[in-house]
């Protein structure tokens, strides 16, 4: 009981640390994940916390809602797009760069092929979490979104494949290309196979049932499921769970109802935002840094191969997959922050300490593993925003940034007459004086709702967006009242629930509007980056 009670305080403070982490980097507009791993490293210096951090703990528990949430929001029909770029990224890319990274690394520190193949394929799976959550806080491209997020998903469930059959050769001394290919195939496949299943499966119930507690239950069931359901028959449990995730996002969804979506949707973000918030801040606890001072030397080339074996794979093999059309699937500038934005997170974290004991070097494995995880997230996670603003992918056009600016203006007014109004209620300004002030404020506002219907004139679309910003607060605004009618004894809750699905459906109305808005300014980007 007092190890169950131990456990839970220290879950507890771990999500505190990570929640005061969240609320001060909003104000400071420093990357997210990157904070909690300083703030991880901050802990493990100054007080260290007794957390036994353990593979089946970050596979098991944390993993499959990560994976399971960016699979089950993702648009097929975007990924279908760019299936080829995002398969031959994640799989010969991956292992490309098992094989360029355990070259390198061989040759660079005296250590056997054997082990730095292991490290290799342990450090080749990318996880974007930072970036992406930076592309959506930019508006980036959706497309260059889908492709750097996509690659991530398959390309862990890859490099968990590759990994225990680099390490089973590894401890074995024996290794058979043909074996090692007939394994990987049947793996792959076996949790491909599994995922498909048991997400068209719960797809089909999904759709056939109105009750959304018990709808959100069965994809929580799903994602752990399919995970704990591949692994037992010795296949990949990634790759089950980000086909659960695809299958039952894609099809489970177009028959669920508006309130069931919006639940789906708040839950999922949710998990995915506890799981990364422990993860990130549990990279940061892990990290020895007395371990990684002594290794630096195998760190720095561990380092650069990572570098050099992500550009051979982005560059190299997207040039293959371009080669013969007139349009590239991922224009170049795309493909510049496809190489910068390849960071290493849980997956190398939970591979590196799953690590036996019997495999040599495994100290000076883990050291370079943990080194690259921090150089990718503290020293590419920091610097992508530059990189895109470099490459102007999240440039605002002109009439955008005037429409901003004016909104801004018109806001600032409308507090500062407030101000003066309240002034004048407390007797702090005359009735002259405020009168004076009144009429100059009323003139600058009306200056500026001039300026901005000339914009609506010249560019329809602005207004589109804020008539579609004022209708979904107005929707929601509907939805709380009904809330709060429910709490209040007002409405009874099958009232309720027909009411707010009715509100839900008009909210989903407008996220269609919003998206093919959305389709359309992503059009113009995608033609500027090719």
């Amino acid at each position: 009981m007092e190890g169950f009670l131990h456990a839970q305080g220290l879950i507890i403070l771990l999500v505190l640390v990570a929640t005061l982490v969240a609320i001060v980097v909003r104000r400071i507009r420093f990357p997210y994940t990157v904070s909690l791993v300083l703030v991880g490293l901050f802990l493990s210096v100054q007080r260290p916390l007794d957390v036994e951090v353990t593979p089946e703990l970050i596979l098991a528990i944390f993993v499959p809602p990560l994976i399971f949430e960016a699979a089950f929001h993702l648009d097929f029909s975007l990924l279908r797009e760019n299936l080829t770029p995002i398969l031959v990224l994640a799989v010969p890319g991956v292992a490309l760069t098992t094989l360029l990274v355990g070259g390198i690394v061989a040759a660079g520190t005296g250590m056997g092929l054997g082990a730095a193949s292991v490290f290799g394929a342990l450090i080749a799976a990318t996880d974007p979490v930072a970036v992406i959550a930076l592309f959506r806080a930019l508006g980036v491209s959706r497309r260059l979104a889908v492709a750097l997020e996509g690659e991530s998903l398959f390309n862990d469930g890859t490099a968990i494949v590759l990994f225990r059959i680099a390490l089973a050769a590894a401890l074995s001394g024996y290794f058979s290309p043909v074996e090692g290919l007939f394994d990987f195939v049947a793996v792959a496949l076996g949790g491909i196979g599994i995922g498909a299943a048991l997400g068209w499966l719960t797809a089909q119930l999904i759709a056939r049932l109105e009750d959304r507690l018990v709808v959100t239950t069965l994809t929580t069931l799903l994602a752990y499921g399919a995970y704990l359901s591949a692994e037992q028959l010795h296949v990949s449990g990634v790759l089950a769970v980000v086909m659960a995730g695809l299958v039952c996002g894609n099809v489970g969804l177009a028959g669920a109802s508006p309130t069931t979506k919006i639940m789906l949707f708040n839950l999922w973000e949710y998990l995915a935002f506890l799981a990364n918030s422990l993860v990130f801040l549990l990279i940061g606890l892990t990290v020895d840094l007395a371990q990684l001072a002594a290794n630096l030397a195998p760190i720095g080339v561990a380092v650069a191969a990572v570098l050099v074996s992500r550009a051979a794979v982005v560059y190299g093999l997207s040039w293959l997959t371009h080669a013969g059309r007139s349009r590239p699937h991922i224009p170049l500038r795309w493909r510049h922050v496809l190489f910068w934005g390849g960071l290493r997170g849980a997956i190398s974290l939970a591979l590196a300490l799953s690590l036996p004991a019997a495999l040599p070097e495994r100290e000076t494995l883990q050291a370079m593993a943990f080194g690259v995880m921090l150089f990718t997230l503290l020293g590419q996670g920091t610097t992508i925003h530059f990189l895109l603003r470099k490459l102007g992918l999240i440039s605002l056009p002109q009439h955008r940034l005037a429409r901003e600016k004016r909104l801004g203006r018109l806001f600032a007014a409308q507090a500062g007459l407030r101000r003066l109004e309240r002034l004048h209620r407390e007797g702090l300004l005359t009735d002259e004086m405020w009168a004076g002030l009144r009429e100059d404020y009323r003139q600058a506002r009306q200056r500026l709702i001039e300026e901005m219907n000339r914009l609506f004139r010249e560019h329809a679309e602005l207004e589109r967006e804020m008539l579609i910003q004022a209708r979904r607060e107005a929707l929601q605004a509907e939805r709380g009242a009904l809330g709060d009618a429910l709490r209040r004894g007002l409405i009874s809750t099958v009232v309720y629930e027909e009411l707010t699905e009715e509100v839900d459906r008009r909210l989903e109305a407008l996220e269609m509007i919003q998206a093919a808005l959305h389709g359309e300014r992503a059009g113009e980007l995608e033609r500027d980056g090719a």
